[in-house]
């Protein structure tokens, strides 16, 4: 195995965590399209879905079934329970989740196909890369990853594109929820860290698109001020830049170790080669917007 793929304490780690970095700043578009392209607001209308946000809750949840909202809570971890539950469970009863998936699917791809002219000729290339990435990686403590990865891949390679690119942002995402959870933070206040780092998304994008209330928020940033980690004017303390760099950089090893397991250093930096122009294209549509909820830093297409 090559020397940039050694275990997390390794003399080169940085390495490894800038790559996991780099792979999901190229792979959240890609995935991201399924919220943002009208093909997928339009999908989840036409197979009964009611609102953009029970959209988004059925779609990205339908791989686990016909959950419960406690489920969706715990694992999206960071919406307020009464936003998930104005939309789950409800939403199985205006469409099964087999019928969401099949929905999302189509429409993630005809987006993809829309948006990014080369993404077949990327998928071509990406998907025995990517699949063995999947095939790699550990799915215990990560429902929303092996749920995913049990999905069936689609026969149209862009879809299959778009859903190894979910399995694997999902993965990522689960191992970052697990750590949070580790630090004693709440959804709220995972929130409020974010919007006082630099580079964070703004307040008002955070809270309004995850449903906390200004009340919420300020009693987040007391709780978080009591332990130290934010001032008395808001911004970090250095014990919580400390910890919000300990998350990040936890969650970036833990995010490389399938890439490591399952690729070359020259195949993994050939996954980035290829995804970068196709989310280069994404971005160039507009279809994502800046600021974002999810976090993604705006790039040059």
């Amino acid at each position: 195995m090559d020397k940039a793929y050694e275990a997390d304490n390794a003399p080169d780690a940085g390495f490894a965590r800038t790559f996991a970095r780099t792979v999901w700043q190229v792979m959240e578009p890609v995935h991201a399209v399924t919220y943002f392209a009208p093909e997928s607001r339009e999908a989840n209308r036409e197979v009964g879905l009611r609102g953009f946000w029970m959209g988004y809750f059925a779609a990205r949840a339908a791989p686990l079934g016909a959950v419960a909202a406690g489920v969706v809570e715990a694992a999206f971890y960071n919406f307020h329970p009464a936003m998930v539950r104005r939309a789950i469970p409800d939403a199985w009863g205006f469409a099964a989740p087999e019928a969401v998936l099949k929905a999302r699917t189509e429409a993630a791809t005809a987006a993809l196909r829309r948006v990014a002219p080369s993404a077949a000729e990327a998928a071509a290339e990406l998907l025995p890369l990517l699949g063995r990435v999947v095939g790699a990686a550990d799915g215990a403590g990560r429902p929303l990853f092996a749920a995913n990865r049990g999905v069936a891949a689609p026969e149209d390679p862009v879809g299959a594109l778009w859903q190894a690119t979910t399995a694997l942002r999902e993965h990522r995402g689960d191992g970052h929820v697990a750590l949070l959870a580790a630090e004693g933070l709440d959804g709220c206040e995972v929130h409020v860290l974010f919007a006082a780092s630099e580079g964070g998304a703004p307040t008002a994008t955070l809270r309004e698109n995850r449903g906390w209330t200004e009340d919420d928020w300020r009693a987040a940033a007391d709780r978080l001020a009591g332990r130290g980690l934010l001032g008395a004017d808001g911004a970090l303390t250095a014990e919580g830049r400390a910890l919000r760099a300990h998350i990040e950089g936890r969650t970036d090893a833990l995010a490389v170790r399938p890439y490591r397991d399952a690729l070359s250093a020259a195949e993994a930096d050939r996954v980035v080669a290829v995804l970068g122009p196709l989310a280069g294209e994404v971005l160039a549509s507009g279809t994502i917007p800046f600021p974002n909820p999810m976090g993604l830093p705006a790039r040059r297409p």
